[in-house]
């Protein structure tokens, strides 16, 4: 029998970023990839990112999570995901602030309202080496382009790392591009040897970027937080876009800015609790323990 069985969980979404928050702290259970498909597959568990909390390693956190993407991947990174765990560790509290570690490194998050919570995301990385690609380029202009594109979709994306890696194409109009066919396409390209997240970002105005998501090991995303602050970013190395920003996924609505003072990124937007049980051991009883 899995040790995952009757360990409690929350389903969540971030914006419509589908979220399952799995507390494993006080034991030495660990998930396999095996077993987050597993999860993954159970009635209404489906989730682009499941946020497994262990107990802290470094002093001052509340938890050490790690990241599982829906195919059993492990991400470095996810802004939503990241809010949600601080739902789940603030609720019941008269806490407003936590900080929570992952492979990104320690994000701290902050309660807003009841279901708005920010994390600060830490900064961005440009330099190649970090992002990482397959050699050099200019992380400004990649160059590779989308399909078809002329005027101003003609120029290679922009890359970046938010603890995962990203690749932002700013379009006029993204409905003339399937995501679906360029998304996997570019995320499994050759310059990207851990994969990278596809977004084709439109800026509305210099505060307001429309914002769709290929997300490496979930496919297309109605969120990505990480994505999102990337886009910023992105647009604010471009000269397209102010530092603090609206960004609008079909989820809903992302607050981002790129502080000045410490060139760290700092993402808010609101969290939703659908429902939270434990696991059954029927969602494990076609893999090996």
């Amino acid at each position: 029998m899995s040790p995952l069985v009757g360990k409690p969980f929350l389903k969540m979404n971030g914006i419509g970023n589908e979220i399952v928050v799995l507390d494993l702290r006080g034991s030495n259970t660990h998930v396999s990839a095996a077993e987050a498909r597993a999860v993954g597959a159970g009635p209404g568990l489906l989730f682009d990112q499941m946020m497994a909390m262990h107990d802290p390693r470094t002093p001052g956190t509340a938890a050490f999570v790690e990241i599982f993407n829906i195919d059993g991947s492990l991400a470095g990174a996810c802004g939503n995901g990241t809010r949600c765990v601080a739902y789940a560790l603030l609720r019941g509290s008269n806490a407003t602030s936590v900080s929570i570690e992952t492979a990104a490194g320690v994000l701290p998050s902050h309660r807003l309202g009841e279901w708005d919570f920010s994390v600060d995301m830490g900064v961005a990385h440009f330099d190649w080496r970090s992002i990482p690609l397959a050699h050099e380029e200019d992380t400004l202009a990649l160059s590779m382009r989308l399909p078809g594109a002329a005027g101003l979709d003609d120029a290679g994306p922009v890359a970046i790392s938010m603890g995962n890696p990203h690749a932002i194409f700013f379009v006029a109009d993204a409905s003339r591009y399937d995501l679906d066919v360029i998304g996997p396409a570019f995320e499994h390209d050759r310059l990207f040897p851990e994969r990278a997240n596809i977004s084709l970002a439109e800026v509305l105005s210099p505060d307001h970027i429309r914002l769709h998501v290929w997300e490496r090991g979930a496919g297309r995303t109605r969120a990505c937080g990480t994505a999102a602050c990337a886009s910023v970013v992105a647009g604010v190395r471009r000269g397209l876009t102010q530092r603090r920003a609206i960004v609008t996924l079909p989820g809903g609505d992302l607050h981002i800015e790129w502080r000045a003072a410490d060139s760290r990124v700092i993402m808010s937007g609101l969290t939703e609790l659908e429902f939270e049980g434990y696991l059954s051991a029927d969602l494990f009883k076609d893999i090996s323990a």
